[in-house]
């Protein structure tokens, strides 16, 4: 199970957490890929969900590497990795409350101006806030090999370090208590507004029936953006419950089923994301769909051209050489 601070990673939470990094990796690009193919998708809710998915993608491959190591020391690129896995972690809680105080002003305060104006703000803080104390720890020499207490294989804040709590809350864990705080407090009020709003127009539906809405699948994918929180915290809780069963000296902290779950937790949000933003997006799927199918078909097409291909006439082959041939091929082999 532990030996001493050490909490050993068996191999199969191994496979098991970077088989989730994988999905997470694979879900990340998708939501990146679909923004980036389809303009009509260009929404700022969904910008911001990419810039997520982009700190989700960096967070997958870093730990995806810190799991197939499994670090035993403070080497370089164990502090690399941590110094990698640390930012794009930190990143992702910012960017998860950012799109949460975005659609909050958006759909609450009826404010499209004062929400996009937000952006600018929330990159200064979402990339910029991580990124200073990313630096700060590796110039400090706080992170590096952690024994896997609060990780599952990677690097974090160097289990040696005498104020690596500390570390711990200005790395990652004093942001994700704020978004426990912060996140449900925001999805509350946009659900209740929406619900209020539905309401308050439920008199006037049978005028509106007929009308096309043009913009209601756009409206659908922007409204799940609102689950992100509920994702969020179902995922990062095992992670938070490790920190404090850390903090309380428990060696509950080490069991393989807790440390599998934190494993998952950590490395899932992007494939989460994905299957509610793209599998579960009825006209995003749609197009999948339809560009597999013509894949499908242009591969047949090409299959069957290349098949064809002997039969057609060479330059300079005129038509009764080609008559020819096909006699040949098409001699009785029955004896």
């Amino acid at each position: 199970m532990a030996n001493g601070n050490q909490t050993v990673v068996y191999l199969s939470e191994q496979v098991v957490v970077l088989f989730s990094c994988a999905l997470s990796f694979l879900g990340s690009s998708l939501i990146i890929l679909t923004y980036i193919v389809w303009s009509d998708l260009r929404t700022t809710p969904r910008k911001l969900l990419v810039y997520l998915s982009l700190s989700d993608w960096l967070s997958a491959v870093s730990y995806a590497f810190g799991v197939w190591r499994v670090f035993h020391t403070d080497s370089l690129d164990c502090v690399v990795q941590g110094a990698i896995s640390t930012f794009a972690n930190t990143s992702s809680f910012f960017w998860t409350v950012a799109i949460a105080v975005y659609l909050y002003v958006f759909i609450v305060r009826s404010s499209q101006r004062v929400a996009d104006s937000l952006v600018l703000f929330f990159h200064l803080v979402s990339w910029g806030v991580p990124l200073a104390i990313t630096v700060a720890a590796v110039s400090l020499n706080k992170i590096g090999y952690d024994a896997s207490e609060v990780s599952v294989g990677w690097c974090w804040v160097r289990i040696h370090a005498s104020d690596r709590v500390l570390w711990m809350l200005l790395t990652g864990k004093i942001w994700e208590f704020m978004a426990y705080l912060t996140l449900p407090v925001l999805y509350i009020l946009i659900k209740r507004h929406i619900h209020i709003a539905h309401a308050a127009l439920s008199e006037y539906r049978p005028i509106l029936a007929n009308r096309p809405q043009s913009h209601s699948f756009s409206s659908v994918a922007d409204m799940k953006l609102t689950l992100i929180p509920i994702i969020f915290i179902a995922l990062r809780i095992w992670s938070t419950v490790r920190f404090v069963l850390l903090l309380a000296g428990s060696s509950a902290r080490q069991n393989p089923v807790l440390v599998t779950l934190h494993g998952i937790g950590n490395t899932s949000q992007g494939a989460a994301n994905c299957i509610m933003f793209v599998l579960f997006t009825q006209p995003i799927r749609k197009r999948l769909c339809t560009a597999l199918c013509c894949c499908c078909s242009k591969c047949r097409a090409e299959g069957q051209n290349l098949h064809d291909a002997p039969r057609r006439l060479l330059p300079g082959q005129d038509t009764s050489t080609q008559r020819e041939e096909d006699s040949i091929t098409q001699v009785p082999t029955d004896r």
